[in-house]
């Protein structure tokens, strides 16, 4: 039989029964220990919600060459703003990624110190309603994650504030993707996102337009994760990998060119980062529960994101 990723029903974190809340955590650590993604049901994000977002970014990505490179931010290591066809590539290979995309994150507070991730950019001018739509799916998709990063740090046997409490402020991403249709222009071994990990503690893939979607099993087959617009797809990243020494996997994942070389695709991944001083040097505990040798580097957070950034092209 094909094997699946599981499925996570989120009304088991929010049940008074505790026997259910407890079973929300356990599969949602369970899951992320085993093949490193799920997919989450009844998140109680707005479905009219994620169709808007996906308008919006169909009239940005509509908007001439031209006008979209008018928000390209290279100095700031495209962490906010429009990112060109082809800029991105994977760790370890050349190869251009045949998307682009754009990256918000949360705004900036009306008082207080400046925040250390970057201000957010907005195409006022040109898609009019596009801000408002996102700022609103970027607030319920962070509110969300806390919840799932409080489950992370239950199942870890923490305190259930302790993920959440490294995320505050962090540099936490959304990223709007547009796969456009290929052409045979297109560099020799290139695919709409080719093999990797993510960088990050936890991400959260709000439903594609199209499939695509693969993940890497413990034998090297490939899963197909199919498109359903009631699920959020979950996985843990190579943050969270490191911190907890490999109790909880980042699983090698990619989306592949489809048959119908026509066809476009998008997707709105939330990619949740901590802030950039938190420590990631494994976990005595973790260290403990998983063979008893630090298996992965002692580094921070924010010198994590920017040896990343590097290595996959966009510093």
């Amino acid at each position: 039989m094909t094997r699946t990723i599981p499925t996570v029903d989120f009304t088991l974190a929010q049940s008074s029964n505790e026997d259910e809340r407890k079973a929300f955590v356990q599969q949602v650590g369970d899951a992320l220990h085993d093949i490193g993604f799920f997919a989450l049901v009844n998140h109680g994000i707005d479905t009219e919600l994620i169709m808007d977002a996906y308008a919006q970014c169909d009239r940005f990505f509509e908007l001439d060459e031209n006008t979209k490179r008018s928000y390209l931010l290279p100095e700031i290591a495209h962490q906010r703003g429009y990112t060109a066809f082809g800029v991105e590539h994977a760790k370890d290979n050349p190869a251009p990624d045949l998307k682009e995309f754009w990256q918000t994150g949360r705004g900036y507070p009306i008082d207080g110190p400046t925040p250390t991730y970057p201000q957010n950019v907005w195409p006022n001018d040109h898609a009019p309603a596009f801000r408002s739509v996102i700022d609103r799916l970027y607030t319920d998709m962070e509110e969300l994650s806390k919840e799932l990063l409080e489950a992370c740090s239950l199942y870890l046997g923490m305190p259930e504030d302790w993920l959440p409490e490294m995320a505050d402020q962090g540099n936490t991403i959304m990223r709007m993707i547009h796969y456009p249709p290929l052409d045979p222009t297109m560099p020799e071994g290139a695919v709409r996102s080719a093999a990797h990990e993510d960088i990050n503690f936890i991400t959260l893939l709000v439903t594609a337009t199209a499939d695509g979607l693969e993940v890497m099993d413990h034998d090297g087959s490939w899963i197909q994760v199919k498109g359903d617009e009631k699920a959020i797809i979950v996985d843990s990243g190579d943050m969270l990998q490191n911190l907890t020494n490999g109790l909880f996997r980042s699983v090698t994942h990619r989306v592949v060119n489809p048959q119908d070389s026509t066809s476009r695709r998008y997707s709105m991944p939330m990619f949740v980062h901590p802030r950039n001083e938190i420590d990631l040097t494994p976990h005595s505990d973790f260290v403990a529960k998983t063979g008893g040798i630090a298996k992965y580097q002692s580094i921070k957070a924010g010198d994590y994101l920017q040896q990343r950034l590097r290595e996959i092209g966009l510093i």
